[in-house]
C-alpha cells in the first residue's frame, strides 16, 4: 500500500513492524516480526515501499521462499529479499 498523503514515514514504519509481527503464521511472525523491528527503522523511504509490496505475499509462500524450499518470483528477488534471507539464518 502506498503512503498515503496523512501517513507520515514514521507511522508507516510502525505500521509494517505491527504488520511483520501479525503475519498470521506463528513461523511468519517471527521471522519477519524480528526482521522489521530490527532493519525497518533504518529503511529509506524506497525501501520502507517494496517491504510493504512483499508483505501482500502470502505466508506459506513467503516461507518457502525464504527457507529456500521453493525459488521465489523474479518480482520478488531483491536486495531486500536476500537481506530477509540472511536474517531468517543468521
Amino acid at each position: 500500500m502506498p503512503m498515503s498523503k496523512n501517513e507520515t514515514i514514521e507511522n508507516k514504519r510502525k505500521r509494517l513492524i505491527f504488520r511483520s509481527e501479525h503475519r498470521g503464521t506463528k513461523e511468519m511472525d517471527l521471522i519477519l516480526g524480528s526482521f522489521a523491528r530490527k532493519h525497518v527503522p533504518d529503511f529509506s523511504e524506497a525501501e520502507l515501499t517494496r517491504y510493504d509490496e512483499l508483505l501482500k505475499e502470502n505466508d506459506p509462500n513467503l516461507y518457502n521462499w525464504i527457507t529456500g524450499k521453493e525459488s521465489p518470483p523474479a518480482n520478488v528477488v531483491s536486495d531486500l529479499f536476500e537481506k530477509i534471507k540472511a536474517h531468517k539464518f543468521a
